[in-house]
Protein backbone atom coordinates (compact mmCIF):
# COMPACT_ATOMS: atom_id res chain seq x y z
CA UNK A 1 0.00 0.00 0.00
CA UNK A 2 1.20 2.91 -1.22
CA UNK A 3 0.81 7.00 0.09
CA UNK A 4 1.50 10.43 -1.15
CA UNK A 5 4.12 12.52 0.55
CA UNK A 6 3.53 16.69 1.46
CA UNK A 7 5.16 19.14 -0.54
CA UNK A 8 5.47 17.56 -3.56
CA UNK A 9 7.69 14.96 -1.92
CA UNK A 10 6.52 11.99 -4.09
CA UNK A 11 5.45 8.46 -3.21
CA UNK A 12 6.23 6.57 -0.39
CA UNK A 13 5.67 2.61 0.53
CA UNK A 14 2.89 2.90 3.82
CA UNK A 15 2.42 -1.07 4.43
CA UNK A 16 2.17 -4.03 3.15
CA UNK A 17 -0.71 -6.10 4.22
CA UNK A 18 -2.32 -9.39 3.10
CA UNK A 19 -5.72 -9.30 0.82
CA UNK A 20 -7.87 -10.97 3.51
CA UNK A 21 -6.62 -8.06 6.32
CA UNK A 22 -7.76 -5.13 4.29
CA UNK A 23 -10.31 -3.12 5.51
CA UNK A 24 -11.63 -1.40 1.94
CA UNK A 25 -13.90 -3.80 -0.33
CA UNK A 26 -11.66 -2.18 -2.97
CA UNK A 27 -7.82 -1.13 -3.62
CA UNK A 28 -6.75 0.39 -7.11
CA UNK A 29 -3.26 -0.28 -9.00
CA UNK A 30 -0.93 2.71 -9.90
CA UNK A 31 0.59 2.12 -12.90
CA UNK A 32 4.05 4.11 -14.24
CA UNK A 33 3.25 8.51 -15.89
CA UNK A 34 -0.02 8.15 -13.85
CA UNK A 35 -0.94 11.66 -11.88
CA UNK A 36 -2.14 10.81 -7.79
CA UNK A 37 -3.06 12.95 -5.14
CA UNK A 38 -4.04 12.76 -1.84
CA UNK A 39 -7.64 13.91 -1.19
CA UNK A 40 -7.63 14.19 2.22
CA UNK A 41 -4.52 16.29 2.21
CA UNK A 42 -4.46 18.14 -1.80
CA UNK A 43 -4.02 21.27 0.21
CA UNK A 44 -0.79 20.09 1.69
CA UNK A 45 1.17 19.69 -1.48
CA UNK A 46 -0.17 15.97 -1.34
CA UNK A 47 0.53 15.39 -5.27
CA UNK A 48 2.84 12.76 -7.17
CA UNK A 49 3.45 11.07 -10.52
CA UNK A 50 3.98 7.21 -10.31
CA UNK A 51 7.75 6.43 -10.61
CA UNK A 52 8.87 2.79 -11.83
CA UNK A 53 9.53 1.87 -8.51
CA UNK A 54 5.98 2.66 -7.75
CA UNK A 55 4.92 0.45 -10.55
CA UNK A 56 1.65 -2.55 -9.94
CA UNK A 57 1.84 -1.32 -5.78
CA UNK A 58 -1.72 -0.03 -4.26
CA UNK A 59 -3.74 2.14 -2.87
CA UNK A 60 -6.67 2.88 -1.62
CA UNK A 61 -9.77 5.60 -2.79
CA UNK A 62 -8.16 8.29 -0.71
CA UNK A 63 -5.74 8.38 -3.88
CA UNK A 64 -7.32 9.49 -7.21
CA UNK A 65 -5.38 7.93 -10.01
CA UNK A 66 -5.59 9.99 -13.07
CA UNK A 67 -3.91 9.16 -17.09
CA UNK A 68 -2.99 12.29 -18.49
CA UNK A 69 -3.32 13.20 -22.28
CA UNK A 70 0.59 13.44 -22.92
CA UNK A 71 -0.35 15.43 -26.37
CA UNK A 72 -2.20 18.25 -24.68
CA UNK A 73 -1.08 18.00 -20.91
CA UNK A 74 2.70 16.85 -19.42
CA UNK A 75 1.85 14.73 -16.34
CA UNK A 76 5.01 16.55 -14.48
CA UNK A 77 3.70 20.27 -15.45
CA UNK A 78 -0.11 19.11 -14.29
CA UNK A 79 1.89 17.98 -10.67
CA UNK A 80 4.48 21.31 -10.68
CA UNK A 81 1.09 24.04 -11.65
CA UNK A 82 -0.44 21.87 -8.31
CA UNK A 83 2.30 23.16 -6.65
CA UNK A 84 2.01 26.75 -6.58
CA UNK A 85 0.91 29.17 -4.22
CA UNK A 86 -2.45 30.10 -6.74
CA UNK A 87 -3.09 26.49 -7.17
CA UNK A 88 -3.09 25.66 -3.65
CA UNK A 89 -5.15 28.49 -2.83
CA UNK A 90 -7.63 27.24 -5.02
CA UNK A 91 -7.72 24.16 -3.32
CA UNK A 92 -7.69 25.20 -0.01
CA UNK A 93 -10.82 26.72 -0.89
CA UNK A 94 -12.57 24.00 -2.54
CA UNK A 95 -11.78 21.40 -0.11
CA UNK A 96 -14.45 20.00 2.12
CA UNK A 97 -15.03 18.73 5.38
CA UNK A 98 -15.57 18.45 9.35
CA UNK A 99 -12.33 20.13 10.16
CA UNK A 100 -10.97 23.35 8.62
CA UNK A 101 -7.21 21.91 9.40
CA UNK A 102 -7.62 17.72 9.11
CA UNK A 103 -10.51 16.67 7.24
CA UNK A 104 -10.55 18.63 4.72
CA UNK A 105 -11.11 16.89 1.35
CA UNK A 106 -11.04 17.39 -2.44
CA UNK A 107 -12.85 15.82 -3.91
CA UNK A 108 -12.36 14.36 -7.68
CA UNK A 109 -15.33 16.53 -9.17
CA UNK A 110 -14.05 19.16 -6.88
CA UNK A 111 -10.32 18.87 -8.59
CA UNK A 112 -11.59 18.27 -11.93
CA UNK A 113 -13.79 20.87 -12.36
CA UNK A 114 -10.61 23.40 -11.60
CA UNK A 115 -9.16 25.68 -14.78
CA UNK A 116 -5.74 25.53 -15.44
CA UNK A 117 -3.52 27.57 -17.63
CA UNK A 118 -2.24 25.25 -20.36
CA UNK A 119 0.68 26.54 -22.40
CA UNK A 120 1.95 24.82 -25.70
CA UNK A 121 3.70 21.54 -24.86
CA UNK A 122 6.84 23.36 -26.19
CA UNK A 123 6.63 25.38 -23.43
CA UNK A 124 5.55 22.47 -21.18
CA UNK A 125 8.56 20.13 -21.96
CA UNK A 126 10.96 23.87 -21.43
CA UNK A 127 9.31 24.04 -17.70
CA UNK A 128 9.61 20.11 -17.05
CA UNK A 129 12.93 19.39 -18.84
CA UNK A 130 14.49 22.81 -16.20
CA UNK A 131 13.00 20.73 -13.54
CA UNK A 132 14.13 17.95 -14.32
CA UNK A 133 17.99 18.98 -14.13
CA UNK A 134 17.25 20.83 -10.81
CA UNK A 135 16.21 17.62 -9.58
CA UNK A 136 19.08 15.72 -10.49
CA UNK A 137 20.99 18.22 -9.08
CA UNK A 138 19.09 18.46 -5.94
CA UNK A 139 19.13 14.51 -5.81
CA UNK A 140 22.91 14.28 -6.04
CA UNK A 141 23.53 17.06 -2.88
CA UNK A 142 21.10 14.70 -1.05
CA UNK A 143 23.24 11.70 -1.59
CA UNK A 144 26.33 13.44 -0.94
CA UNK A 145 24.73 14.77 2.57
CA UNK A 146 23.47 10.93 3.30
CA UNK A 147 26.97 9.55 2.44
CA UNK A 148 28.41 12.15 4.91
CA UNK A 149 26.01 11.08 7.24
CA UNK A 150 26.67 7.22 6.88
CA UNK A 151 30.96 8.00 7.12
CA UNK A 152 30.56 9.98 10.18
CA UNK A 153 28.67 7.13 11.99
CA UNK A 154 31.43 4.31 10.58
CA UNK A 155 34.01 6.91 12.12
CA UNK A 156 31.71 7.10 15.26
CA UNK A 157 31.77 3.17 15.83
CA UNK A 158 35.37 2.71 14.64
CA UNK A 159 36.43 5.10 17.69
CA UNK A 160 34.47 2.44 19.72
CA UNK A 161 35.91 -0.65 18.25
CA UNK A 162 32.63 -1.79 16.85
CA UNK A 163 31.36 -3.02 13.70
CA UNK A 164 28.05 -3.33 12.45
CA UNK A 165 27.24 -6.61 9.93
CA UNK A 166 24.80 -6.19 7.58
CA UNK A 167 21.51 -7.35 8.41
CA UNK A 168 21.12 -11.35 7.98
CA UNK A 169 17.91 -13.56 8.58
CA UNK A 170 18.85 -17.35 9.92
CA UNK A 171 17.50 -19.94 7.51
CA UNK A 172 16.95 -23.25 8.23
CA UNK A 173 17.57 -25.25 11.90
CA UNK A 174 19.75 -23.38 14.19
CA UNK A 175 20.87 -23.74 18.39
CA UNK A 176 20.71 -21.69 20.72
CA UNK A 177 21.49 -22.07 24.53
CA UNK A 178 19.10 -22.20 26.78
CA UNK A 179 20.50 -19.44 29.05
CA UNK A 180 20.12 -16.73 25.91
CA UNK A 181 16.67 -18.02 24.94
CA UNK A 182 14.88 -14.87 25.71
CA UNK A 183 12.42 -15.15 23.23
CA UNK A 184 11.32 -17.65 21.25
CA UNK A 185 10.84 -16.25 17.73
CA UNK A 186 13.34 -16.14 15.54
CA UNK A 187 13.68 -12.62 14.42
CA UNK A 188 15.15 -12.02 17.66
CA UNK A 189 18.24 -14.35 17.05
CA UNK A 190 19.26 -12.68 13.61
CA UNK A 191 22.45 -13.11 13.55
CA UNK A 192 23.88 -9.22 13.30
CA UNK A 193 21.89 -8.86 16.83
CA UNK A 194 23.71 -11.65 18.18
CA UNK A 195 26.88 -10.50 17.04
CA UNK A 196 26.39 -6.76 17.97
CA UNK A 197 25.82 -8.19 21.34
CA UNK A 198 28.73 -10.09 21.36
CA UNK A 199 31.08 -7.18 20.07
CA UNK A 200 29.31 -4.86 22.92
CA UNK A 201 30.25 -7.01 25.60
CA UNK A 202 33.84 -7.06 24.66
CA UNK A 203 34.21 -3.70 25.82
CA UNK A 204 33.62 -1.84 29.12
CA UNK A 205 29.68 -1.97 29.26
CA UNK A 206 26.74 -0.99 31.31
CA UNK A 207 23.20 -1.47 30.83
CA UNK A 208 21.40 2.07 29.60
CA UNK A 209 18.82 1.46 33.17
CA UNK A 210 21.61 1.80 35.30
CA UNK A 211 23.53 5.12 32.91
CA UNK A 212 20.34 7.25 33.26
CA UNK A 213 17.34 7.81 35.56
CA UNK A 214 14.06 7.14 33.72
CA UNK A 215 11.27 8.98 35.39
CA UNK A 216 7.98 10.00 34.56
CA UNK A 217 6.53 13.45 35.42
CA UNK A 218 2.67 13.72 35.31
CA UNK A 219 1.12 17.08 35.08
CA UNK A 220 -1.96 18.73 35.69
CA UNK A 221 -4.34 21.64 34.34
CA UNK A 222 -3.42 23.64 37.33
CA UNK A 223 0.25 23.57 35.91
CA UNK A 224 -0.78 26.41 33.40
CA UNK A 225 -2.24 29.28 33.26
CA UNK A 226 -3.17 29.74 29.19
CA UNK A 227 -5.99 27.49 27.75
CA UNK A 228 -3.83 25.50 25.68
CA UNK A 229 -0.45 23.55 25.71
CA UNK A 230 2.40 22.86 23.74
CA UNK A 231 2.60 19.20 22.58
CA UNK A 232 4.84 17.57 21.36
CA UNK A 233 4.32 14.11 19.60
CA UNK A 234 6.38 11.55 18.30
CA UNK A 235 6.25 12.83 14.50
CA UNK A 236 7.89 16.01 16.04
CA UNK A 237 10.66 14.17 16.86
CA UNK A 238 13.63 12.62 14.45
CA UNK A 239 17.07 10.83 14.13
CA UNK A 240 19.10 14.12 12.99
CA UNK A 241 17.37 17.49 14.28
CA UNK A 242 15.59 16.37 17.41
CA UNK A 243 12.33 18.10 18.27
CA UNK A 244 11.21 20.09 15.61
CA UNK A 245 8.18 21.55 16.77
CA UNK A 246 4.67 21.25 18.89
CA UNK A 247 0.91 21.73 18.18
CA UNK A 248 -1.11 23.61 20.72
CA UNK A 249 -3.49 21.20 22.47
CA UNK A 250 -6.87 21.95 24.49
CA UNK A 251 -5.54 21.49 27.72
CA UNK A 252 -9.15 20.32 29.12
CA UNK A 253 -9.42 17.93 26.25
CA UNK A 254 -5.90 16.52 25.80
CA UNK A 255 -5.19 13.98 23.20
CA UNK A 256 -4.86 10.36 25.55
CA UNK A 257 -1.32 10.10 24.81
CA UNK A 258 -0.57 13.51 25.71
CA UNK A 259 0.89 12.41 28.98
CA UNK A 260 4.19 14.16 30.40
CA UNK A 261 5.87 17.34 31.42
CA UNK A 262 8.95 17.60 29.80
CA UNK A 263 11.98 19.87 31.34
CA UNK A 264 15.07 21.62 29.75
CA UNK A 265 18.06 18.69 29.52
CA UNK A 266 15.67 16.06 29.63
CA UNK A 267 16.21 12.66 27.22
CA UNK A 268 13.21 11.80 25.29
CA UNK A 269 13.64 8.40 23.88
CA UNK A 270 11.01 6.91 21.27
CA UNK A 271 9.43 3.16 21.72
CA UNK A 272 7.48 3.43 19.31
CA UNK A 273 9.42 2.46 16.01
CA UNK A 274 12.43 3.06 17.98
CA UNK A 275 14.41 2.03 14.58
CA UNK A 276 14.05 5.52 13.33
CA UNK A 277 15.59 7.23 16.44
CA UNK A 278 13.19 9.44 17.85
CA UNK A 279 15.56 10.37 20.11
CA UNK A 280 16.30 13.92 21.45
CA UNK A 281 17.29 16.40 24.29
CA UNK A 282 14.61 18.99 25.32
CA UNK A 283 16.52 22.41 24.59
CA UNK A 284 15.54 25.61 26.33
CA UNK A 285 12.75 26.42 23.37
CA UNK A 286 10.58 23.25 24.65
CA UNK A 287 10.66 23.66 28.16
CA UNK A 288 7.35 22.33 29.79
CA UNK A 289 5.56 21.67 26.55
CA UNK A 290 3.81 18.09 26.94
CA UNK A 291 5.22 15.16 25.19
CA UNK A 292 3.01 11.64 24.39
CA UNK A 293 3.16 8.47 26.14
CA UNK A 294 4.94 7.22 23.43
CA UNK A 295 8.58 8.28 24.77
CA UNK A 296 10.24 7.23 27.89
CA UNK A 297 11.87 10.41 29.78
CA UNK A 298 15.24 10.43 31.89
CA UNK A 299 16.13 13.52 33.49
CA UNK A 300 19.50 12.21 34.83
CA UNK A 301 22.46 10.79 33.87
CA UNK A 302 25.60 9.33 35.33
CA UNK A 303 28.25 12.10 34.43
CA UNK A 304 31.38 10.30 36.01
CA UNK A 305 31.18 7.66 33.39
CA UNK A 306 29.08 9.22 30.37
CA UNK A 307 29.04 12.39 28.35
CA UNK A 308 25.76 12.91 27.65
CA UNK A 309 26.33 13.84 23.60
CA UNK A 310 28.06 10.24 23.49
CA UNK A 311 25.44 8.59 24.71
CA UNK A 312 22.63 10.30 22.06
CA UNK A 313 25.20 9.37 19.40
CA UNK A 314 25.49 5.46 20.35
CA UNK A 315 22.18 5.44 20.66
CA UNK A 316 20.86 7.14 16.95
CA UNK A 317 23.94 4.57 15.43
CA UNK A 318 23.05 1.32 14.08
CA UNK A 319 24.88 -0.26 17.59
CA UNK A 320 21.81 1.29 19.26
CA UNK A 321 19.14 1.14 17.19
CA UNK A 322 19.75 -2.38 16.15
CA UNK A 323 19.21 -3.40 19.77
CA UNK A 324 16.00 -1.88 19.87
CA UNK A 325 15.17 -3.36 16.54
CA UNK A 326 15.95 -6.78 18.16
CA UNK A 327 13.75 -6.42 21.23
CA UNK A 328 10.53 -4.62 19.72
CA UNK A 329 7.68 -6.61 19.24
CA UNK A 330 4.07 -5.84 17.73
CA UNK A 331 2.80 -5.31 14.06
CA UNK A 332 2.01 -2.30 12.83
CA UNK A 333 3.32 0.25 15.48
CA UNK A 334 6.40 -1.93 16.51
CA UNK A 335 7.44 -1.04 20.16
CA UNK A 336 10.13 -1.33 22.92
CA UNK A 337 8.80 -1.45 26.67
CA UNK A 338 10.74 0.13 29.16
CA UNK A 339 11.90 -2.73 30.68
CA UNK A 340 13.71 -3.45 27.38
CA UNK A 341 14.94 0.10 26.92
CA UNK A 342 16.76 -0.32 30.30
CA UNK A 343 18.51 -3.55 29.03
CA UNK A 344 19.81 -1.84 26.22
CA UNK A 345 24.07 -2.04 26.46
CA UNK A 346 25.50 0.85 26.22
CA UNK A 347 29.99 0.58 25.77
CA UNK A 348 31.19 3.39 27.81
CA UNK A 349 35.16 4.54 26.68
CA UNK A 350 37.17 6.64 28.98
CA UNK A 351 35.42 9.64 29.76
CA UNK A 352 37.92 11.63 28.22
CA UNK A 353 38.08 9.61 25.17
CA UNK A 354 34.28 10.09 24.54
CA UNK A 355 34.63 13.71 24.61
CA UNK A 356 37.48 13.77 22.46
CA UNK A 357 34.90 11.61 19.96
CA UNK A 358 31.65 14.06 20.51
CA UNK A 359 34.25 17.33 19.66
CA UNK A 360 35.54 15.44 16.31
CA UNK A 361 31.45 14.18 15.42
CA UNK A 362 30.37 18.03 16.09
CA UNK A 363 32.25 19.60 13.99
CA UNK A 364 31.61 17.55 11.19
CA UNK A 365 27.61 17.55 12.32
CA UNK A 366 28.62 21.83 12.06
CA UNK A 367 29.72 20.91 8.40
CA UNK A 368 26.20 18.97 7.48
CA UNK A 369 23.99 21.62 9.12
CA UNK A 370 25.44 23.79 6.53
CA UNK A 371 25.22 21.68 3.42
CA UNK A 372 20.90 21.11 4.32
CA UNK A 373 21.23 25.01 4.73
CA UNK A 374 22.58 25.07 1.33
CA UNK A 375 20.42 22.07 -0.14
CA UNK A 376 17.06 24.29 1.48
CA UNK A 377 18.35 27.15 -0.42
CA UNK A 378 18.64 25.43 -3.53
CA UNK A 379 15.37 23.78 -3.18
CA UNK A 380 13.66 27.03 -2.22
CA UNK A 381 14.79 28.69 -5.27
CA UNK A 382 13.98 25.88 -7.86
CA UNK A 383 10.04 26.12 -6.38
CA UNK A 384 10.48 30.10 -6.82
CA UNK A 385 11.80 29.84 -10.41
CA UNK A 386 8.97 27.43 -11.58
CA UNK A 387 6.43 29.41 -10.04
CA UNK A 388 7.59 32.58 -11.61
CA UNK A 389 7.81 30.74 -14.58
CA UNK A 390 4.11 29.73 -14.37
CA UNK A 391 2.68 33.01 -13.45
CA UNK A 392 4.82 34.70 -16.06
CA UNK A 393 2.55 32.02 -18.34
CA UNK A 394 -0.49 32.31 -16.84
CA UNK A 395 -0.18 36.72 -17.36
CA UNK A 396 0.57 35.98 -20.71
Amino acid sequence: MIGVKWYGEGLFHRETVLGENLNASYVYPLTSGDFVYNRLFAWKESFAIVTEEFNGKYVSNEFPRYKVNSEELLPEFLYLFCLTKKMQKEILRRSVGSSAVSRNRLKEEIFESIEIVLPPISIQKKIVSDWRTSVKNIKKIERDIASSQINMERTFLKHINLAIAEPNLRKGAFAVKWDELNRWDTFYFREDFIQLNKEIKKLRYDRLGNIINFTTRPWSENMFEDDTLRYVEISAVNKDEGIIGYRLIDKKNPPSRATTLIKTGDILISTTRPYLGAFAVVTEEYNNCICSSGFSIADNYDTSRVNKDFLMFFLKSQAGLRQMEQLMTGGLYPAITQYELENIIVPLPDLSLQKEIVNDLIREQRSLVKEKCNLEIIKKQQKNSIETFINEISKG
